[in-house]
């Protein structure tokens, strides 16, 4: 990924110090097992803890005669371990090492973005509890619909972040696998006892039949987590976008002093913050659908994966740590007009309240349809000629008969809409 959504962190997991220092560690702990089941001396593992170590410029040097990154990493940890480095990779083929390394790796950045999500569940919860009274419109279809609250929104959120975090977590532990079984899975040339030692090092469980490599089904199930979880946050940034625009003006991204909103329009407070994490969710799901491409590979492996994982798996990794980073720093500074979401809630006349209005005549009038007939009438003369409709719900001659004053005022209570608000979002939020 490029270095302008890459954090710390997470850009260190993925580089090729961490890569070769990976792959050291576990060839170090094959040579541990070998050691305890006496295939090896003992002393030529204390030696080649000692001596080993890489030189990332010498690899690359290596590589390009030999064509092969694992062999030119050997190539030159032998060049530092000198003679004792013939028991290093022993029965091992490449993908042994690559496969286990990769899922040590994935699970490390699972953990930092666990660490995100957990912070981001942590400031919705607060928020919904901050804003379980604050009236707002509730729209559908882009259309204003009935009063609700805005706790109610961000408690949506709450929980639909706790289900990417369920989904992660699954696929997270569908990875913690690793497989040092021989050239087709077979063990012809290690013994499976190395395999449990060096996943039980890691913290990984072997997998349970393998190939060449670990199947690419659970990369797969993992990169769709964190697209379905990027999509997540587009739908979120999606929503403080479109609450954004002038006409609606209920919330606002945070503008930092001496922000620019445009080169050209000094009056411009644009939400790019979340039109950016909307843009780098489609790329999330572009690696998830070459992350399944990569599940069908022939016979015991080929290499077709191999170079799309370079760079879907690091990428995919260090944009949603990146994306949930923003979306954090978004909610905590996001700008929300009470004031603004209250008086839209009785924009056009108060027809959001027709549907309490209907109810009531329902209750009273001998058919259904002609009550809906009555109010609809008289809904669509307040949206057409800018009227008030509680006062032409007021006024006309059907409704009085069926209703009373105290039955119209009561219709026009937003707290009628709202009153079951705290139970739904302690419900979310337990």
């Amino acid at each position: 990924m490029i270095e302008r959504y890459t954090l710390p962190e997470m850009g260190q997991l993925w580089s090729d110090e961490n890569k070769f220092a990976t792959w050291l560690a576990v060839e170090i702990a094959v040579c541990e097992a070998w050691a305890k089941l006496d295939k090896i001396p003992q002393s030529a593992v204390i030696a080649i803890k000692k001596k080993a170590r890489f030189d990332i410029p010498r690899i690359q040097e290596i590589e390009e005669e030999t064509r092969h990154d694992v062999i030119a990493f050997l190539t030159n940890v032998a060049e530092y371990v000198g003679p004792h480095a013939r028991y290093i990779h022993y029965g091992l083929t490449s993908s042994d090492i690559l496969d286990i390394s990769l899922s040590i790796t994935i699970q490390q950045a699972a953990a930092l973005i666990k660490k995100r999500l957990d912070a981001i569940s942590r400031l919705l919860k607060s928020l919904a509890q901050r804003h379980a009274k604050t009236i707002c419109i509730g729209r559908t279809h882009g259309v204003h619909a009935e009063p609700m609250v805005f706790g109610l929104k961000l408690a949506l959120w709450y929980t639909e972040l706790k289900r990417g975090q369920d989904r992660l977590t699954a696929a997270t532990r569908n990875l913690a696998v690793g497989k040092i079984s021989g050239s087709v899975g077979n063990f012809a040339h290690v013994d499976p006892r190395i395999e449990k030692y060096v996943c039980r090092k890691f913290k990984l469980t072997p997998a349970e039949v393998s190939n060449q490599i670990i199947q690419r089904d659970r990369h797969a199930e993992f990169l769709n987590s964190l697209a379905i979880l990027g999509g997540s946050l587009e739908k979120f940034g999606t929503e403080i976008r479109n609450l954004q625009r002038t006409e609606i003006g209920e919330l606002e991204e945070g503008f930092s002093r001496g922000q620019k909103g445009s080169s050209s329009m000094p009056h411009k407070k644009n939400p790019i913050t979340c039109e950016r994490i909307a843009g780098l969710a489609r790329v999330l799901r572009g690696n998830a659908l070459a992350g399944m491409e990569n599940q069908a590979l022939w016979h015991e492996r080929d290499i077709t994966h191999s170079s799309v994982e370079r760079i879907i798996l690091p990428d995919s990794c260090c944009l949603i740590d990146y994306m949930l980073y923003l979306f954090e720093s978004i909610m905590r500074g996001l700008v929300v007009d009470t004031a603004r979401m209250r008086e839209n809630v009785f924009v056009g006349g108060g027809t959001v309240f027709s549907q309490r209005v209907l109810l009531l005549l329902t209750a009273r009038m001998p058919s259904r349809e002609d009550a809906y007939k009555e109010v609809q009438t008289l809904a669509m003369k307040a949206r057409s000629k800018g009227g008030d409709f509680r006062k032409l719900v007021a006024n006309s001659p059907t409704v009085r008969q069926y209703l009373s004053r105290a039955d119209i005022d009561d219709c026009f209570d937003p707290s009628y809409f709202t009153r079951y608000a705290d139970y739904i979002i302690k419900r979310a939020l337990k």
